[in-house]
C-alpha cells in the first residue's frame, strides 16, 4: 500500500504573470454597494451610487427578456447583426459603423487593445472616469492626466497635451462624470479638429440622452480617428445587462472584430437592447422622471445649505462646502444610514458628492440622511 506522502512534499512553484501584469496590483475601480453591505452588514435602502436608472426599463424590454429567457440554450448571434442594423436605424448610419459590445467599459477595453501598445501615451482628465485609467495601465499604456477647469474637463488642455506628449489616444467624456458638466456640441467639434490626425479620440457620450439638446455633435463618420461610445445603462435602465455601442468611420469600427468577444451580448441582452431601441417614449419618459429627481436632489442640497451643481447627466453633483475628509465622512456617514452614494476623488474635485436620479422614495430616505451625516462629519468623534 503506497503511502500518502503528500504532505511532505514543496508547494510546486506558480507559473509567474506576463512582466506587465506581475507589476500591476489586484484593483477594482469601483466598491459596489453589494461589497459595502458585506462589510457593514447594513442592507442599502438607496441606491443613489452608482448613476443607475432605478426608473427601470421599458415594459417591452422586460416581456423581450422573458420571451428571449426560453431560447437561453442557444448561443447569442456572434454578429449582433439585428442589434447592429436596429442601431443604425436609430443613429441613421451604416450598421457596419456600429459595433456593440459588454457595456462602454468592455468596448473601451477593446478600443484600448486595438490601439495601444505598452509604452503608449495616453491622455485624460485628471478625475475622469477611472476604469478607462485602468484599461490603460493593463495594455501597458502610459497616462497623462491633465486638471479639470472649474467643473469642466479642460478642452484646450487636452488636446496641448496631447501636442505636447504626442499622445496616441485622449478620452473625453462629454457629458462628464463626476462633475455632471457638458460642452456644447460646437467646442466638442473644436476639440476633435484640434487634435491631430494620428491620436486616437475617444468619445464618451454614456450620458448623452439626459444632456440639453445641442449637446451631441452631429455624427461625422468621415472623422478618421473619431471613435464615439453610447450605453444603454443610463436612461434606458439597462446598467445590469450591460450593453453599449461604439460608431464611428467603418474601418475604425471594423476593428473591434480582431479582438472582441464574438459571443459577449447574450441572447437576452440583444432582445433586450432592440426592445429598448423601439420604445421612443418610455425613453422620453424616463428622461423626464430623471429631470424631475435631478431637481428634488438639487433642493435637497439647498435645504441643507449645499450647492447642487448644474447637471447634464442623470446625477447631481453637491459641493459639500469642505475638503476631500470632509466629503468623504458625510459619505461615510450617509453609508451607515443605508444610503449609498459616490464621491470625486481627484484633488480640487473630491469635496464634492455625488447623487444618483431615482424615485421619490429613495431620495426622501436620502433627504432624512443627509442633516444627520452631515452633523456627523462636522463633529467626528
Amino acid at each position: 500500500m503506497l503511502e500518502n506522502r503528500s504532505c511532505w512534499c514543496r508547494p510546486l512553484p506558480l507559473p509567474p504573470f506576463s512582466p506587465l501584469v506581475a507589476a500591476l496590483p489586484e484593483t477594482v475601480p469601483f466598491v459596489g454597494p453589494e461589497a459595502l453591505e458585506r462589510r457593514s452588514g447594513i442592507t442599502i435602502r438607496a441606491r443613489l451610487g452608482a448613476n443607475e436608472s432605478g426608473f427601470g426599463p421599458s415594459p417591452r424590454v422586460i416581456a423581450a427578456l422573458s420571451e428571449a429567457g426560453a431560447d437561453a440554450w442557444r448561443y447569442p448571434d456572434p454578429e449582433n447583426h439585428d442589434l447592429r442594423y436596429a442601431l443604425g436605424a436609430h443613429l441613421g448610419i451604416p450598421a457596419h459603423a456600429v459595433m456593440p459590445g459588454e457595456g462602454i467599459d468592455g468596448l473601451l477595453s477593446l478600443a484600448v487593445r486595438l490601439f495601444i501598445a505598452p509604452g503608449d501615451v495616453v491622455v485624460t482628465s485628471l478625475g475622469a472616469y477611472p476604469t478607462f485609467n485602468y484599461h490603460v495601465t493593463g495594455f501597458g499604456g502610459v497616462l497623462q492626466f491633465v486638471p479639470y477647469a472649474g467643473h469642466h474637463e479642460d478642452l484646450d488642455q487636452l488636446a496641448a497635451e496631447v501636442r505636447r506628449s504626442k499622445a496616441r489616444m485622449v478620452y473625453l467624456a462629454n457629458p462628464d462624470n463626476p462633475m455632471g458638466s457638458h460642452w456644447p456640441a460646437p467646442a466638442i467639434a473644436a476639440f476633435i479638429a484640434s487634435v491631430p490626425e494620428g491620436c486616437i479620440i475617444l468619445l464618451d457620450e454614456a450620458y448623452g440622452e439626459t444632456a440639453p439638446d445641442g449637446t451631441l455633435p452631429a455624427i461625422d463618420l468621415d472623422q478618421p480617428n473619431l471613435i464615439r461610445f453610447r450605453t444603454f445603462s443610463k436612461a434606458y435602465g439597462l446598467a445590469g445587462m450591460r450593453l453599449g455601442y461604439a460608431f464611428g468611420h467603418p474601418t475604425l469600427i471594423g476593428g473591434f472584430n480582431r479582438v472582441r468577444n464574438h459571443f459577449g451580448i447574450t441572447r437576452p441582452g440583444q432582445a433586450a437592447a432592440i426592445a429598448a431601441l423601439g420604445d421612443r417614449p418610455y425613453l422620453e419618459s424616463a428622461i423626464a422622471a430623471i429631470g424631475r429627481s435631478r431637481e428634488s436632489i438639487a433642493a435637497i442640497a439647498r435645504a441643507n445649505g449645499l450647492e447642487a451643481l448644474p447637471s447634464a447627466t442623470n446625477f447631481v453633483t453637491i459641493d459639500c462646502g469642505g475638503d476631500g475628509d470632509f466629503a468623504a465622512r458625510v459619505l461615510a456617514e450617509l453609508a451607515q444610514r443605508a444610503v449609498f452614494i459616490r464621491k470625486p476623488m481627484a484633488p480640487g474635485l473630491d469635496r464634492h458628492i455625488r447623487v444618483s436620479a431615482a424615485p421619490d422614495a429613495e431620495l426622501e430616505l436620502f433627504a432624512d440622511a443627509l442633516p444627520q451625516a452631515l452633523r456627523a462629519a462636522y463633529e467626528p468623534g
